[in-house]
């Protein structure tokens, strides 16, 4: 029986080492059928790189900061990024239905802020509403280590069935809870497990020797933006992770409580999409701002 304490740690990730090449331009899905990886096309550009909008923090949190007003704060945005990430009422409430951008749609329904253990959750959004709200993903959050890990879990490997059916890829969300760890062990356990239940790409945080993470990972990782940090060091925190082998980002609160969002994402487009440095991207942040 494996154990946590009683396992070898990995060491040999053979980083720098590239994986088999394949025709497809998305880490690890060669294979998919042509209707998923039509899906998987919306969501990552020709560089296999991606930029998520998330704005479904209100799913759990309720009204946020820069979030007030979601049918001001968003559209401004909607050009700049690959993808949008949101709960189907705000889908419905602020996005425009002729938007082309892709849809990852959040599709469990989880234990608020307002309670301290927020690992218990259920699969919110059906496969059938899915493919009502022409999702280009499906997102569903995964509390490995705690106390409602298998359920997460569960809601996971059903999302992945119902997905494969019909061709629609799963986002697996690594959630960190309030008194969940945030090491480069857990991160490497959390992300592979995920991808091996069947995820189709994680979200995760960023940490240190994420190199190991991304390696590990046999399908995309884009990291989760956090909570809000000065401008200069969420571009640094994007430019490390792509460096690193991360796919993409999926920011939120760094772009929308920026003080000027719309100049934050195109900065963060840099850095993704045009290999800028980040303080090059901070430059062209603060001129975009004055302007």
């Amino acid at each position: 029986m494996a154990d946590k304490e009683g396992n070898v740690i990995a060491k040999d990730y053979g980083i720098g080492i590239k994986p088999p090449a394949q025709t497809f331009h998305v880490k690890g899905l060669g294979h998919a059928e042509w209707g998923m990886k039509t899906r998987l096309s919306h969501i990552f550009a020709e560089d296999g790189r991606t930029i998520m909008l998330a704005f479904d923090h209100g799913y759990i949190m309720g009204s946020t900061a820069g979030l007030e007003r979601l049918d001001l704060a968003i559209p401004p945005l909607m050009e700049y990024a690959d993808c949008l990430m949101a709960t189907r009422g705000a889908l419905r409430a602020c996005i425009p239905p002729d938007c082309r951008k892709a849809i990852a749609l959040r599709c469990t329904a989880d234990t608020s802020v307002l309670k301290d253990d927020m690992s218990h959750g259920v699969i919110g959004v059906g496969i059938e509403d899915a493919i009502r709200m022409n999702a280009s993903c499906m997102a569903v959050q995964c509390f490995v280590g705690a106390d409602g890990e298998l359920g997460s879990l569960e809601n996971l490997v059903r999302t992945v069935d119902a997905g494969e059916r019909y061709g629609i890829p799963v986002l697996g969300v690594v959630a960190v809870g309030k008194e969940m760890e945030r090491t480069t062990r857990y991160f490497a356990l959390a992300t592979r497990l995920l991808a091996e239940l069947g995820a189709h790409m994680i979200k995760t945080y960023y940490c240190e020797n994420f190199e190991q993470i991304t390696a590990a990972c046999p399908v995309p990782i884009v990291i989760a933006g956090g909570k809000k940090i000065p401008e200069l060091d969420a571009l640094k925190m994007a430019y490390r992770a792509i460096s690193e082998g991360a796919a993409g980002v999926d920011m939120g609160r760094n772009v929308l409580q920026a003080e000027n969002p719309v100049a934050m994402l195109k900065a963060i487009r840099m850095v993704i999409h045009e290999n800028a440095k980040p303080e090059e991207a901070y430059k062209a942040y603060e001129l975009m701002k004055e302007e």
